[in-house]
């Protein structure tokens, strides 16, 4: 009705009325044009919620969903959506004639999966500061002393949300905005090269237009497949053809015609040529891939207090979902953990998952927080045996695809070449299917109890 674009704010678990009434008020402040709790297992609009809103509750539409996750799934859908849509049926008009429907398709897919990915950083980004902005007022509500005080605290956190929801609004404006001046390019660009490619048809420049950030994979190949052992000689043979072609839209025949050379026919006069190869500077090559290896082994034990960086800091990002968390974040998660569950790292039969695994900083630091535990050394005073205890019993974790599967074993079980971990509980399994689909308890049975 204003010709605004929507802005709403979604409330999971909150069961403290004050809590929630402070967040209504603070994001009728931000402009938000709504607010979402679920119907269970949070707390519901009563006197005290109305009171602490100062109001705002009387302005600020509050719905209930029984659902909070499909809900979230359906809004960030209409927001891809809305920002797609115009660009898809901009292209089909534009280059439809020259672009057969499967190419179509794909880049339609393209366009969704960049900006849902988008999307979903931006609000993982502002969950998280969410989380932080209340834990911190809790801590300091705990030792305030004075109504004056308490006051204070309050005002400052609704500030700070108020801060973090208009960061978060410019993020979705600035993904809208950038896919839009972005994408327009992007189809250009598609559509000329598909031109090109029906029209020559040449193996080489197919095969280098998809090679244009493949070095940026690298990294990830050698965390997952490398050994001291590998080069540009016998890169190919280390890594499966599917994650290959997954992580860099390449075929390894493709990429060892690019490295080897060989015949090929051009299709303009008919003729078979021959291609020299020679692409990758091999000697540079092997140089990088020894350097991150050599990397990789120094930075390998995360139990090392006096390492500050990480393996993932070397890393690039992929434009699949191999997007790492940065380990400054992953330490605040989990100090947020321990906060509402004090005590949880001090137990040896409590329970930890990671369900969508990116990197396994998340478990490592978890593994971390507990071999470090004084109980948990009385009750497993040997070093060995209190991690082969942890992983055998109470870390669990699922990774989306194989690469990340075999990225995240390595980091997590890769911290010492001394000690052998027996039995892990880390599996490849795309726990998002099951989880819109509604069957992921059953999933999570199947891999860890029955086969088990």
């Amino acid at each position: 009705e204003r010709g605004e674009d929507p802005f709403l704010v979604l409330l999971d678990g909150i069961e403290d009325p004050h809590n929630l009434g402070a967040i209504i008020r603070t994001a009728n402040l931000a402009g938000a044009h709504g607010v979402i709790i679920p119907k269970r297992r949070a707390v519901g609009l009563t006197a005290t919620v109305a009171k602490t809103s100062a109001g705002a509750l009387n302005y600020t539409p509050v719905a209930k969903v029984t659902n909070l996750v499909k809900t979230m799934e359906e809004l960030k859908k209409a927001f891809v959506n809305k920002v797609t849509e115009p660009l898809i049926s901009e292209a089909k008009t534009n280059y439809g004639k020259d672009l057969p429907s499967n190419e179509q398709k794909r880049i339609e897919r393209t366009i969704q999966a960049d900006v849902s990915r988008n999307v979903e950083k931006a609000f993982g980004d502002y969950q998280i500061q969410k989380n932080v902005i209340e834990a911190e007022r809790n801590k300091a509500l705990n030792h305030a002393e004075s109504d004056q005080e308490v006051k204070a605290i309050n005002k400052e956190a609704e500030e700070k949300h108020k801060i973090a929801e208009n960061s978060f609004k410019e993020q979705l404006r600035d993904v809208a905005d950038e896919t839009v001046k972005d994408t327009g390019k992007t189809i250009v660009e598609k559509v000329e090269t598909h031109k090109r490619n029906v029209e020559k048809q040449a193996i080489e420049d197919g095969v280098r237009d998809h090679l244009r950030g493949f070095t940026r994979t690298i990294p990830s190949f050698l965390m997952a497949y490398g050994n001291h052992s590998t080069s540009l000689s016998n890169f190919d043979s280390i890594i499966p053809a599917n994650v290959f072609k997954e992580v860099t839209s390449i075929t390894l025949e493709e990429f060892k015609f690019l490295r080897d050379g060989g015949n090929y026919v051009d299709p303009e006069t008919g003729e078979t040529k021959y291609y020299e190869g020679h692409l990758f500077d091999e000697v540079v090559f092997n140089d990088s891939v020894k350097e991150f290896l050599n990397l990789k082994h120094k930075l390998a034990n995360y139990f090392d207090k006096t390492q500050e960086g990480d393996i993932f800091d070397y890393i690039p990002p992929q434009k699949t979902n191999q997007i790492f968390t940065p380990k400054k974040v992953v330490k605040e998660m989990v100090d947020l953990l321990e906060q509402e569950n004090p005590g949880c790292f001090d137990d040896d039969t409590k329970t930890f998952a990671d369900l969508y695994m990116k990197s396994g900083l998340y478990i490592t630091e978890i593994v971390t927080r507990l071999y470090n535990s004084e109980r948990m050394k009385e009750l497993h005073p040997d070093d060995a045996e209190r991690l082969n205890h942890i992983f055998a019993k109470q870390v669990y974790g699922l990774a989306p695809t194989e690469i990340i599967y075999r990225i995240a074993r390595s980091f997590i079980l890769g911290f010492s070449e001394d000690i052998h971990i027996e039995k892990d509980n880390f599996k490849l399994c795309d726990s998002l299917i099951y989880a819109k689909e509604g069957t992921l308890e059953e999933k999570l049975n199947e891999l860890f109890y029955i086969i088990n």
